[in-house]
């Protein structure tokens, strides 16, 4: 019987932690998100769509400016999770492959630009830690991550791109490599 108990109890307390996780979220990083969403709109509405929309679609012409410099920006100046959302002014097909770079720029950038992943600062102070018991600077090193995190992001965005028409062809649909007026988003 005590085991049952112990089991419910238990049960019971997988739902408490999961609330006093879901009240952390509240409290934290969905108020950030939505401060990051309202300056990221009205950074837009400053500049205007039509600018934006501009932006990508010169970016979306030409591969390393659709994988590798505007996913860096994006993330160097929007942050995790707020970066994602440059990919709304890309074409449906685009969409995927960007969302492949710019999520890995939230990563390999982060010894170098920690706002850009708060959350995952963690990660890279571990590594950090022993870089500097072992005496030794820790930027090389960023700077390296940074560097091969750029070709490696890259290469992300640019085979996704090839997984995508992989998978057009296989269902027998094309995505649309159109955009689509700002205004109809």
């Amino acid at each position: 019987m005590d085991f049952l108990v112990k089991l419910a109890a238990g049960f019971m307390n997988l739902f408490t932690l999961g609330g006093t996780q879901f009240v952390s979220w509240v409290t934290g990083i969905i108020p950030t998100i939505l401060m990051l969403l309202v300056l990221m709109n009205s950074i837009i509405a400053l500049v205007g769509d039509e600018a934006v929309a501009k932006l990508a679609r010169v970016s979306a012409g030409n591969p390393i400016l659709r994988y590798m410099v505007l996913p860096f920006i994006s993330a160097f100046m929007l942050g995790n999770p707020m970066a994602l959302s440059m990919g709304k002014f890309f074409p449906e097909f685009y969409k995927p492959c960007f969302y492949a770079s710019v999520t890995y720029h939230c990563h390999t950038n982060n010894g170098i630009f920690p706002h850009i992943n708060a959350s995952e600062l963690f990660i890279w102070l571990g590594i950090a830690n022993g870089i500097t018991q072992l005496g030794l600077d820790v930027t090389p090193l960023a700077i390296r991550y940074l560097l091969v995190g750029l070709i490696a992001n890259f290469i992300s965005g640019w085979s996704t791109e090839w997984t995508t028409r992989y998978v057009e062809k296989q269902q027998g649909k094309k995505l649309s490599r159109e955009f689509t007026p700002v205004h109809q988003q």
